[in-house]
Formats: structure tokens, sequence, C-alpha cells
């Protein structure tokens, strides 16, 4: 058995921005630029960057919410993209989402029993008569009380419906679940609770995350290894320890250095990025990131780098590094 779970290979997604009268596309953006990494089966793979930099869009068509433009995914060793409508609902079960806004994503009018019950119904986990012992045991695992599944969500906290959220995901058994920024909406002291409950249940079920979110503060404590995006490339691969402490790309060291800390002794160099982030729409020549690099050469404006193996398992994608050594 592969140890990868997830591999994406040259994957591509773009929207059409303005078309012809024809319908044959003028303007597109730029999503999601061949991207290509893979997610090992057991791990939480940490996708960070900043809002517009395509890390939701590669989520959503993780679990078939969009259809890629161009390239793959496997899933253990199956490639997704290839595969008829019909033929790849059966994997959809195994890949599951928990969505940043817990309010939007729970249907109102449903009580948070019926919610949780709803996959194994469609999926026909379980025999009805089992399902109401299911969602009561589920409620259990996220820390909500099971006299509360008659309740509708408006009764939740934010904190708590992104619990009955989780449930959701876990109800029907998946291997992978994507979880997109599922803290950025709430209270930085319930943001702890609810990621010491995704660790939590990564190790009892042996399940395999694809975390999103904004800042590299977030992803540390959950993430076995981290990817960096930027304008819908990537940018930076590295277990979580050796990112931290040794971060190669430009853009990387920049996240890093924005990280408040908390110590008034520690004093940390603030490195102040110049400049907008460029339009998907019309991304600058060469490397996305040397309109705004404080590194940037010649070579950056006319060449994009290719994501490079610099050091064991750490990768990145810059023209500062050579046969795994940095120029100086």
């Amino acid at each position: 058995m592969s140890e990868n779970l997830v591999e994406f290979q040259h994957l591509s997604k773009q929207f059409t921005v303005e078309a012809d009268f024809f319908g044959k596309p003028v303007s597109v953006l730029k999503a999601v630029d061949d991207v290509s990494f893979c997610i090992r089966r057991g791990e939480a793979f940490g996708l960070v960057g900043e809002s517009g930099c395509g890390k939701t869009t590669l989520g959503k068509m993780l679990v078939n919410l969009f259809e890629p433009s161009a390239g793959k995914i496997f899933f253990e060793g199956t490639d997704l993209t290839a595969l008829k409508e019909k033929e790849r609902r059966k994997y959809c079960k195994d890949i599951q989402l928990i969505f940043q806004d817990p309010y939007a994503s729970l249907n109102p009018k449903m009580t948070i029993g019926d919610i949780i019950a709803e996959p194994i119904r469609i999926n026909r986990l379980l025999p009805e008569s089992q399902v109401e012992n299911r969602v009561l045991e589920l409620l259990h695992c996220v820390g909500l009380a099971q006299h509360q599944r008659n309740r509708y969500p408006r009764e939740f906290s934010g904190g708590q419906r992104q619990r009955v959220g989780i449930a959701r995901a876990l109800a029907a058994n998946p291997k992978l679940i994507v979880c997109d920024e599922p803290v950025s909406a709430l209270d930085v002291s319930i943001q702890a609770q609810v990621l010491n409950l995704l660790d939590d249940l990564k190790r009892e079920y042996h399940l395999t995350y694809l975390f999103i979110a904004h800042g590299l503060n977030v992803v540390k404590h959950i993430s076995n290894r981290v990817g960096v995006m930027y304008l819908g490339k990537m940018m930076e691969i590295a277990p979580e320890k050796e990112l931290y402490s040794n971060p190669l790309h430009p853009y990387t060291q920049a996240l890093l250095s924005a990280i408040p800390v908390i110590d008034p002794a520690k004093k940390t160099k603030r490195i102040i990025l110049q400049g907008d982030v460029p339009s998907p729409i019309d991304p600058p020549s060469g490397c996305r990131f040397c309109t705004r690099c404080r590194k940037a050469v010649d070579v950056c404006r006319r060449k994009a780098p290719e994501l490079k193996e610099v050091s064991p398992g750490h990768y990145a994608a810059c023209h500062l590094y050579k046969d795994s050594a940095p120029f100086r």
C-alpha cells in the first residue's frame, strides 16, 4: 500500500471572467496553476497562504465541488479526474469537508441530530435502527451533550456549530477530511479547543487532514508537513519543524515574521512586503512573487522557478536555490 493517500499532479483551475460572443474565454482567472504535491496517509498537511491564493479552490477540487481545468488527482492510486460522475460518487464518503462558516454550512431547518445522520442515511452506512445510536456517539466524540440532538443550529454558539460540522464530517467514516479554515470564524480561545479536538480525532479515527488556513501560526500545532501557496502556485513544502526553523522561500520568511510574539523579550524583525498582491487574472511573468520579493533578480522576472528539493523533504520554488545549495 502506497504511503501517499492523495497525489496532485500538475493541477490547475481557471475561471472565465469574460467571454466573447461565441462563449470563448477572453479573460480567465488562474486560481490554481500547475500545482503538484502529495498528502501522506495519516498525516495532517497544512496549506497556508493569503486570501485568493487558491488554497480553498484546491480543496474544493479534491471534494469534487470544482472540476479541474487540467491535471490529475489520485486518491489511493485511482485517478478521480478520469472517473465518470457516478463512479466518483462512491469516493465522496471517503473525502469529507469541514466548512469555514459553521452557521452557513448547516441547514437551519434541520435539527443537529438530523444533520449528523444525513451522511449516514445517504450513504446507507447503517440500518435505520442503528442511526440514532451512531449520532449520539458522534455528539459525545465532539464534546456535545446527547440531549442537544433535537436543537437547531441557531441555538448553538459558533464553536458548538463547528463541532456539529466536525461530527457531520465524521459520520461518513472518511479517510480524508478537508478542513477549510475551520477556526477562522471563531474566537481565539475557541480556536484552540477546536484545534485540540481535531488533533484528538485524527489519532482516534486514524484520519488524514488537508488543513487550510490563512496563517502559519494556526497550522503549526496540528500539521506534520506544511505547504505555502501564493497566487495559485506552491512556493514551499517542508516538515512542520523544518519550515518554522529554516524557511527558505522569501514569501514564507515574510509570513513567519508577521506572526505576533507574546514574549516582549523576544524581538523579531518584521519583513514588510511592498505593494499589493497582483491579480490572478494577469499574474506577473516569471516568479509570481517577484513583484514583492526583496531578493528578486532578473531571472525571477523572466522564468518561473520549479518546485525543487533543496534539502531532504524540503522543497522550494525559488531561483535562489540551485542543485540543493543556495546562491551566495
